[in-house]
């Protein structure tokens, strides 16, 4: 008989496959400002090889799922492909205009979306939820502030941040409806398809060139893949649905203090000292978020992923 409140064997993967994904994705914003390539090729090509990576375990194990997929599961899958092209597109190009930190800050503010996007769809979250938003949203402004005294560049950076939270959040949201009935490969492999689709015209129509690197851009471009899409992006997908989606957005927090460690070590950019409190202030108000939430809501009994 289990203890009340006792983590199962699957949860208890799914926190450790959680940690890796984090981590993974702490790599995602230093890697991708020292990279010598336009930043929506960056987007483009980090799905694309994803796409081609998956493509014979998609298309030999999974082909009969793909077939079967429903006219629901599909167009959802599609539709979140579109919200992480709409993420990429204006994140990426957000690290060239401010630092990493404040960008990596803003765009991982996907709680406070989620927590709204919920409260839309009719989940009434806790007080302490709501607290935690009204804390976080208190540090953007701060950290805003920050910028802006620093220069205008600055601050575009962060508004192109703050809308690739917002559109991470109905990714978050919509793959967990997705992954309630579609395994991770199948879901990964359309939405990845459909934002390497989108990107790839996005960087034709704007002239961003996708060809032409060096090999060491090619090797980042490769070390990008793995760390943050298949460690990252493909493991937050596999662990949405026992953990959920405030959970899952909530721990992505933890890849602001992790990209600033990063960048200040390998690339020596360390934010001016006016930000820190600001930084401090976006944590704590999103760690009230999966506080209250976890204490407002049943624990999920999640499944064992095929």
């Amino acid at each position: 008989m289990s203890t009340p409140g006792a983590l199962t064997s699957p949860a208890r993967l799914d926190l450790l496959l959680l940690a890796v994904a984090v981590s993974g994705i702490s790599f995602s914003a230093p890697l991708i400002a020292a990279t010598a390539a336009p930043a929506l090729a960056i987007a483009f090509w980090r799905n694309a090889m994803a796409v081609g990576a998956l493509s014979p375990v998609a298309l030999l194990r999974h082909r009969a799922e793909l077939r079967g997929m429903g006219g629901r599961a599909l167009w959802l899958s599609a539709a979140s492909g579109v919200l992480l092209a709409v993420h990429f597109g204006l994140w990426l190009p957000s690290l060239h205009l401010t630092s990493v930190a404040s960008s990596t800050a803003l765009v991982t503010t996907t709680p406070i979306w989620t927590t709204i996007l919920l409260r839309i769809r009719g989940h009434r979250p806790p007080g302490l939820v709501w607290a935690g938003t009204a804390v976080a949203f208190l540090g953007v402004v701060l950290l805003t502030g920050v910028d802006l005294s620093l220069s205008p560049r600055a601050l575009a950076g962060d508004a192109l941040a703050l809308g690739g939270g917002i559109a991470a959040a109905g990714y978050v949201l919509i793959g967990s409806e997705v992954r309630r009935s579609v395994s991770t490969t199948a879901y990964t492999y359309v939405c990845y398809s459909t934002t390497a689709a989108l990107l790839l015209a996005t960087c034709l129509v704007s002239g961003s060139a996708v060809t032409g690197y060096s090999g060491e851009t090619w090797l980042k471009l490769a070390v990008l893949t793995v760390a943050a899409q298949f460690l990252g992006h493909s493991l937050l997908n596999r662990v949405v649905r026992g953990l959920g989606p405030s959970i899952t957005s909530t721990a992505v927090l933890l890849e602001t203090p992790g990209a600033a460690l990063i960048a200040a070590v390998w690339l020596g950019q360390t934010p001016p000292a006016a930000a820190y409190p600001a930084l401090a202030v976006i944590l704590a108000g999103l760690v009230l978020v999966i506080v209250g939430d976890r204490r407002g809501a049943p624990a999920p009994v999640p499944r064992a992923d095929p």
